[in-house]
């Protein structure tokens, strides 16, 4: 079932030495714009498939004013696990944001069972460090697949997104916008009667049009 609650910001700390060497300062404009283009392909899967569609009938509400804050993360399991804290304490502390999107850009993560696992360690610390009731994750992954489905079956892709993704949900708005159980299951029934209406094709197209490059930057000068 998809819970989801977003919209998204740009905001991404990034901290650069007074004084680089010329290659070094090329490195970290690609590295920058690379994150830029996880976090434009994330958006452009929100607002043209989970919005648009419906996926969440709440997700325009966080789209709009922009109240979600996103960040690229290209380190191992460990340094996933150590950026959650961070993310889950920054939730804590600040109020203008609704909820939190972590990009996994590490290739290792493409593999849906190595997603997999990070993310029961992930759920397994969001209770050890105390954060549950608090908060809780979905899950989004570009290969997900739905215990007891096949790889095929088009209502996987009510989960499926340009990059995997761990997304830190707040209790609280789960609360307000879910009422009761009916809720969630009418949530339910829409997302797979629309995949299914909308089809496989439909979806793997979307998908690659959002991580296609939009524009080409030189940062050999």
């Amino acid at each position: 079932m998809l819970l989801f609650i977003s919209s998204i910001d740009k905001r991404i700390v990034i901290f650069m030495k007074p004084i680089e060497p010329s290659s070094s300062k090329k490195s970290t404009q690609h590295a920058n714009y690379e994150h830029e283009c996880y976090i434009e392909a994330t958006m452009q899967w929100v607002d043209d498939i989970v919005i648009h569609h419906n996926f969440c009938p709440f997700a325009s509400f966080v789209r709009t004013p922009n109240q979600i804050h996103c960040c690229v993360l290209a380190g191992n399991a460990g340094d996933v696990l150590e950026a959650l804290f961070i993310e889950l304490k920054r939730l804590d502390n600040a109020e203008d944001i609704a909820t939190t999107l972590m990009i996994l850009a590490n290739p290792s993560f493409t593999d849906f069972n190595e997603y997999l696992d990070v993310l029961a360690i992930a759920e397994s610390m969001l209770h050890d460090w105390g954060f549950s009731g608090r908060y809780q994750l979905a899950s989004f992954h570009p290969k997900y697949v739905f215990e007891g489905n096949s790889e095929n079956d088009s209502e996987n892709y009510t989960n499926r997104s340009p990059y995997p993704l761990l997304h830190i949900i707040r209790e609280s708005d789960i609360a307000r916008y879910m009422k009761n159980e009916e809720d969630a299951e009418k949530i339910y029934t829409h997302n797979i009667a629309k995949a299914k209406e909308l089809g496989c094709p439909y979806f793997e197209n979307m998908l690659s049009s959002f991580k296609a490059p939009k524009n080409d930057k030189d940062f050999t000068k």
